[in-house]
């Protein structure tokens, strides 16, 4: 959860910046398209879905083994309320930018992308009802 927002401290996301949505292992990184104030929600471009494997750990900053990759480039927009989106770092987008590039990484297909991240909603609306 954003923290700044848990004090009541609101952060207004600007257009072209990459948010990031955590939920248990996996992150959702997107591109804001337009912050929506008057109801606290940005409208995103999906650009990558990241699931940590077989572990109990968070996934950390850095991370690449057991790492899977789902390339949501072409998927769809979503809006989300601003209160569970936090700011992505340099230090963790571009490596895995550069992955999605390479042809050496295998990466997951687009039906199967497009199957995580519905999952994926469905579970951050399971995990937080009250958001939406």
């Amino acid at each position: 959860m954003n923290k700044d927002v848990s004090r009541g401290l609101v952060y207004e996301f600007q257009p072209h910046q990459i948010i990031c949505l955590e939920h248990d292992n996996t992150r959702l990184y997107a591109e804001v398209i337009e912050f929506v104030s008057s109801r606290q929600m940005c409208w995103v471009r999906s650009m990558i879905l990241v699931t940590l494997e077989n572990s109990q750990e968070p996934l950390a900053v850095g991370t690449s083994e057991h790492l899977t990759l789902y390339d949501l480039r072409s998927g769809p927009d979503l809006l989300w309320p601003a209160s569970l989106l936090r700011l992505a770092l340099d230090i963790e987008v571009i490596p895995l930018l550069v992955r999605l590039d390479d042809p050496d990484v295998n990466l997951e297909n687009d039906p199967d992308a497009r199957q995580q991240l519905s999952y994926f909603i469905c579970a951050v609306w399971q995990a937080y009802p009250d958001k939406f």
